[in-house]
This record gives C-alpha cells, sequence and structure tokens, in this order.
C-alpha cells in the first residue's frame, strides 16, 4: 500500500488541476484511476486497491477513511468521491485537495477541450493532460516522479472523473 497511496495522492492532485481549468457542475463526483504504472510495471486498478482498503482491520480501515475525509474525499463506488459546492466551482479554484497538501499546479496550454498541466507537491511532481468531455466527466493522463519511502520512482496513470448528481449525501465539501 506504500507505493499505491502516494500515488492515490498523485491522481487525486491532477484531478484538482484539471477541475479548476473549465466550469463543472457542482455536485458529487467520483474520481476512478486506470493503466496505473510505477517505473514501467503495472499496479492493481482502483477496484483491487478498494478491495484491499474494505479487508484492512476496522480500526486501520476507519483511519484511511478518516485521513481522506480530512482532505474531502471519501472512498465510494468505483473510486473516490468529493462534494464541489457551487462557490468552489464559480471560483475556478476548485479543492479536490488539501489546501495544506503544498501542492502548486500550473495549465501549460489551452488548447479546445484539451488541456495540459504540470503540478509540484512535497513528494511528487510531474505534467498531465486533461480532456473535458462535458461539464459533468473529464479525463486526465499523468506522469510525473514521486518519493514514497525515500526512494525516487516514475509514475503514471489515468483518471476518470465523473459528476454523480447534485446531492452530495454525506460527503462533505472541503472548506
Amino acid at each position: 500500500m506504500k507505493i499505491r497511496m502516494p500515488l492515490l495522492a498523485l491522481a487525486l492532485c491532477a484531478s484538482c488541476v484539471t477541475a479548476q481549468a473549465q466550469m463543472l457542475q457542482p455536485g458529487l463526483w467520483e474520481l476512478t484511476t486506470s493503466n496505473m504504472q510505477v517505473d514501467g510495471k503495472p499496479l492493481p486498478d482502483m477496484d483491487f486497491m478498494l478491495s484491499q482498503l474494505k479487508n484492512l482491520p476496522p480500526d486501520q480501515r476507519a483511519m484511511m477513511e478518516g485521513m481522506l475525509a480530512k482532505q474531502g474525499v471519501t472512498v465510494g463506488g468505483k473510486g473516490v468521491r468529493s462534494c464541489l459546492t457551487p462557490q468552489q466551482v464559480a471560483t475556478n479554484d476548485i479543492p479536490l485537495q488539501d489546501p495544506k497538501s503544498g501542492c502548486t499546479q500550473k495549465i501549460t496550454d489551452r488548447t479546445g477541450n484539451v488541456w495540459k498541466f504540470q503540478f509540484s507537491c512535497p513528494k511528487a511532481q510531474g505534467n498531465g493532460q486533461a480532456t473535458f468531455l462535458s461539464d459533468k466527466e473529464f479525463t486526465t493522463q499523468v506522469s510525473g516522479t514521486f518519493n514514497a519511502s525515500g526512494v525516487q520512482q516514475q509514475g503514471s496513470m489515468n483518471t476518470r472523473a465523473v459528476w454523480l448528481g447534485n446531492d452530495c449525501g454525506t460527503v462533505k465539501p472541503r472548506t
């Protein structure tokens, strides 16, 4: 799990970059990742990682879910879920990541519905591309380096974000 969790954080960071690039629908969003690789070797898909989380002892699972919840993210469905308020969408600065994470993003090219970006986090940096399919769906391809446990590694992944509806249910928006 040590390698997979930084990649999940990397996916969320990359999704944050792309979400602020275009007006999106406020409400509940689900992000799933696929084609994750570390140093050219494939990692299990999101379904497998979520099943691993569900198989953790109750106290460890609660700790992991609590850490994600503090970042405004809830595990659910086929990925992680995040709630965006109308005010967050209107600012074009949608906080899908923890504002205290130390991550920064920069959009480097905007061509139609495809936007390229760079990101930098304390333990990850890289670049990616977002493709906006509508105001209710976008995909990203991200590659970069990260340091999960003192070792610099190359990673890449694809992310798909889908709007689930206006009602966030129990998923609290990030404040």
